[in-house]
């Protein structure tokens, strides 16, 4: 597949560092299923969305996964090792994959303390720079320890540029974070606040919820074995009996499923049944989405605006087509979106 077909020229000042305040402020791209573009502010969805309209939202909750530990001294002699830890993933066995700074400077066995409350042992190392960790908690008591000594991981793009701080902890938390388990935000949802979802529930959009536990992958560029074999890095998804019941329902009646950012999309079409339904459960996911998919159960999506060459680029163009997506990034270039993370919306209509 030739990737220069998913380029895009991009000035630097268009990344956003900061989110809007209020966050429904953002501007809000709306292409239609004619491809036809318009402009709107993202409080105003309410009111472009149609009866019966189903919105589906990621309810994973960001983990504060940047951690400065120390590794104690292996002799009396020694001086204890400052180690900087960036979670990853979480395995199916409760360990963490992370990556560590000076990793050189771990052994199979060693131990790192994070404050008081929180140690881990290490594991293993992987062939590709990964740390394996078994942290002294797990669960909601692990999320609780980490709460208290990690900075919230911003993403790489906006790293370069400034480091995390504390206004972080909040704005990379979308106001429907509920199940730990990410180390990035699902940032269409970062546009919601609490006076309008109630105002969408009261209008009967939802959202309701599915949970996929985001990995630093979503970061990464694509492969050539990505490319070669169509899948990408693994998730962990989850979609409940009550929440399946309500998308099928809806399909059944004519309504149309609208994914709350790319996360939503993945699980909902990593579930379907290939009968045009969903089924609910849990599992992993490394489902790649790209021109010549064919979908299943997403009608619609609200989505940030993505980097170039990236799978979640190449995800909203299988949706709407290259031709038109190249379109409605240029007329945000032109028109003065902020792009990615922090950055406007789109509602983009299959």
């Amino acid at each position: 597949m030739d990737l220069s077909q998913f380029d895009f020229d991009l000035p630097d000042d268009r990344i956003a560092l900061r989110p809007v305040s209020p966050r429904d402020a953002c501007k809000l791209l709306v292409c239609e299923a004619d491809g036809s573009i318009s402009d709107a502010v993202f409080r105003d969805i309410e009111h472009i969305l149609r009866p019966g309209d189903l919105l589906i939202a990621n309810d994973t909750r960001v983990v504060p996964a940047l951690l400065n530990g120390v590794r104690p001294a292996r002799d009396e002699t020694g001086q204890n090792i400052p180690i900087q830890v960036n979670l990853l993933s979480e395995t199916d066995s409760g360990s963490w994959l992370c990556f560590a700074k000076p990793g050189r400077r771990l052994r199979v066995g060693d131990q790192i303390g994070f404050g008081q409350n929180l140690s881990a042992t290490v594991l293993s190392k992987k062939d590709h720079g990964e740390i394996e960790l078994k942290f002294s908690h797990a669960g909601r008591d692990f999320s609780e320890r980490v709460a208290e000594v990690g900075m919230m991981p911003i993403p790489p793009y906006i790293a370069k540029q400034r480091a995390s701080d504390d206004s972080d902890q909040d704005d990379y938390q979308t106001v429907f974070a509920n199940e730990p388990g990410s180390v990035a935000a699902p940032t269409a949802g970062l546009h919601f606040t609490e006076n309008l979802l109630q105002r969408m529930k009261s209008a009967g959009f939802g959202p309701d919820y599915v949970t996929l536990h985001v990995g630093a992958g979503t970061f990464a560029p694509l492969t050539e074995d990505e490319l070669v074999r169509g899948k990408l890095h693994e998730e962990w998804c989850a979609i409940s009996e009550t929440v399946a019941q309500k998308i099928n329902e809806t399909k059944a009646s004519g309504g149309r499923v609208i994914a709350v950012g790319t996360t939503a999309l993945r699980t909902l079409e990593s579930r379907a049944n290939g009968m045009g339904r969903v089924a609910a459960g849990a599992g992993r996911t490394d489902i790649f989405i790209r021109p010549g998919y064919e979908f299943q159960i997403v009608d619609g999506l609200v989505t940030n605006f993505h980097l170039p060459r990236s799978s979640l680029f190449m995800m909203v163009c299988a949706l709407k087509g290259i031709e038109t997506m190249q379109a409605c990034y240029a007329h945000a270039i032109e028109n003065d979106y902020s792009f990615y993370s922090y950055g406007d919306a789109c509602l983009l209509i299959r």
